[in-house]
């Protein structure tokens, strides 16, 4: 009994073993343990690798395989369309033979060098004055169109605002409304007999000559008080001058043109930019602004420290479309001015326009398009660095909340 049970014993404590010899009970044995068979783990993990990058190399060729039909579209005709306007506005070129022949006139940078240097060319001249007042136009039209954005979707946004239907309607209906036939529209009623002047007559008022007066905003308001005569400039401004243009020209403000032009953006756009921080507003989470409101902050504070900070993609994606809206603006000065009263609506989208189909100098006009390109691009990236996302804090409201009390 004593030897069977120390024989069970010496069974129970042995390991299991198995053959693994080609000739059965002569070969190897090794034991069975749970690792048994497996490859070494550092083979393991680059057989695994190996396998991941030929996967991800043939997921990578149908991709681009799928992908390959919109990559030509795009191409042929937005990439390659780049290219040669960028080869035109290197040559000297009236749009009658073929660019890529003997027969255009290759001046290399001549049509930037004439735009920016201090010959005081007509070229130059006009340029510097379309600068000026698109200049004008931008520092305008973003902010007004921002600020009145989101004022409009903060209203609908309320929750004590009923039939907020009709109100985003008749928000958004001048954005989705034909450009040129608003321009048209506004042309008839800022006539000098049209019904802003008549309604401007019935309180009192002698309105202005709006499309035939070339003097600045900022001269003219100055001038009614009595300050400065808008027609004989101050020999200190009018003495230097800035890229040919004198400090007299930059600080005059924008003409009474222009401002219409201003109005009628702002009243066309901030309905688009509306639904876009409409729809960033109903992302905002709830929590956050009945936690301000626990914290004691008031209704400016909690739009102030919470909800414009959730906003700032949108922002940036606002400011960034009227950037790009504004320095590009063509169909109202088009139609409504053409340049007129004294080149004081002149932009350089159509200045650009006129050097081409008018004058049939495709280099400058080429030139001034990949210019607006430059000034749109730097504009940008300096507005993307002003609103890049900081790291902040999560007791950061309070510590705000805290000072501001």
């Amino acid at each position: 009994m004593r030897k069977e049970q120390q024989g069970g014993a010496a069974a129970v404590a042995l390991p299991a073993v198995r053959r693994t010899g080609p000739n059965g009970p002569g070969g190897e044995k090794e034991p069975a343990g749970p690792g048994a068979g497996k490859a070494p783990a550092g083979k393991a993990g680059k057989a695994g690798r190996t396998r991941g990058s030929l996967m991800s190399r043939r997921h990578g060729r149908w991709g681009w395989l799928f992908v390959s039909p919109m990559v030509i579209v795009l191409g042929l005709f937005l990439l390659l369309p780049i290219l040669m306007a960028l080869w035109v506005s290197l040559l000297h070129w009236d749009g009658q033979s073929n660019p890529f022949s003997s027969a255009a006139d290759f001046v290399g940078v001549r049509n930037y060098t004439d735009l920016f240097g201090s010959s005081g060319g007509l070229n130059h001249q006009l340029f510097m004055i379309s600068l000026r007042n698109n200049l004008y136009y931008v520092v305008l039209v973003v902010p007004l169109q921002t600020v009145l954005a989101l004022g409009l979707a903060l209203a609908v946004n309320s929750r004590r605002l009923k039939r907020k239907g009709p109100l985003r309607t008749a928000f958004f209906f001048p954005s989705v409304t034909s450009s040129i036939a608003i321009s048209t529209v506004f042309l008839f009623l800022f006539q000098g007999s049209g019904a802003v002047n008549a309604l401007l007559k019935w309180v009192g008022i002698t309105g202005p000559k709006w499309f035939t007066d070339a003097h600045g905003l900022v001269w003219t308001v100055l001038g009614g008080l009595g300050l400065v005569d808008p027609n004989k400039p101050v020999h200190a401004l009018a003495a230097h001058s800035v890229l040919g243009l004198s400090w007299w020209d930059w600080l005059a403000g924008p003409s009474i043109a222009m401002c219409t032009i201003i109005v009628l953006a702002v009243w066309t756009t901030s309905g688009t930019f509306m639904l876009m921080f409409l729809a960033a507003l109903q992302d905002v989470p709830a929590e956050l602004e009945e936690q301000a409101r626990v914290d004691g902050a008031s209704r400016w504070q909690s739009l102030r420290h919470v909800t414009l900070p959730a906003l700032r993609p949108v922002i940036f994606l606002v400011l960034t479309l009227g950037l790009i809206g504004t320095w590009q603006v063509f169909d109202a000065v088009y139609v409504m001015s053409q340049g007129a009263p004294g080149n004081t609506t002149l932009t350089p989208a159509y200045l650009s326009y006129t050097s081409g189909f008018q004058d049939s100098d495709y280099g400058h006009a080429a030139a001034i398009a990949f210019i607006l390109l430059a000034i749109i691009m730097l504009m940008t990236l300096v507005q993307r660095v002003l609103l890049r996302e900081r790291g902040e804090h999560p007791g950061r409201v309070r510590r705000l909340l805290g000072r501001n009390r």
